[in-house]
């Protein structure tokens, strides 16, 4: 079976400098993969490379056969594919479900409240802050609602940009279960991490990305036992 995503030969970066180069990987339907590497190593520029929002220089990106690399950001977003980027990028001034509704946008013509209220059964929170703006939420909240507005677009795939970045540890916990629900649901997930030890509990499979390339790829299990990943990654 052919997976769902396939980057082959990436290269990518800002101007005259290459960030990533020749990378390879694949995401199958259904599967929950990250993408490990520490801060600085192109993560961040992988997911807008994917997106479009940073064009390749080089090589193919396949979602579901077709190569999209030259596709526009929105086209990309209308073939299901959902970009959560670090930090949210909520609209501050709008409340809560606005921002859902945002998440609707391509699918607004035949839009179905079912859609929200299935958000909702995911992150309770959301739907007792429905009224509130998005900028008097905590940063756990925030998280929640960006990664709702993710799922308001009715995605086949998913791609999350450090979903545990600025937020405080007990708050992780509650995102990462989160997580596992859509895991359990089927979604095909693309997970970029700092925090190791979340990714790797979470995804079945890892790439490790160091400057710029591709250095390991393996089960989480066997990365999580890799002498390298204790090494660098853990501090064991």
């Amino acid at each position: 079976m052919n997976p769902m995503l396939h980057v082959n030969e990436i290269s990518s970066g800002y101007g005259k400098i290459t960030i990533l180069r020749d990378i390879n990987f694949q995401v199958k339907e259904n599967e929950v993969v990250a993408i490990i590497g520490s801060n600085g190593a192109g993560k961040t520029t992988l997911l807008k490379t994917i997106s479009n929002l940073i064009p390749a220089t080089t090589g193919k990106i396949l979602f579901q056969g077709k190569d999209i690399v030259k596709f526009p950001p929105h086209m990309i977003t209308q073939l299901g594919i959902a970009h959560i980027p670090e930090g949210g990028k909520l609209f501050a001034n709008m409340t809560v479900y606005e921002n859902l509704l945002m998440g609707t946008y391509n699918h607004r013509k035949n839009f179905q409240k079912s859609v929200l209220e299935e958000i909702y059964q995911i992150f309770p929170v959301l739907k007792k802050r429905e009224k509130q703006l998005a900028k008097t939420l905590s940063g756990g909240e925030k998280q929640m609602l960006s990664i709702g507005r993710g799922l308001a677009s009715q995605p086949k795939f998913i791609m999350l940009d450090e979903p545990s970045q600025g937020i405080a540890p007990k708050l992780v916990d509650d995102i990462y279960n989160k997580l596992s629900i859509l895991k359990e649901k089927g979604l095909t997930i693309l997970l970029i991490e700092q925090n190791i030890n979340y990714a790797l509990h979470l995804a079945e499979r890892a790439y490790v990305l160091e400057n710029g390339k591709i250095v390991m790829d393996g089960s989480s299990e066997e990365l999580l036992n890799s002498e390298h990943i204790k090494k660098h990654y853990l501090g064991l």
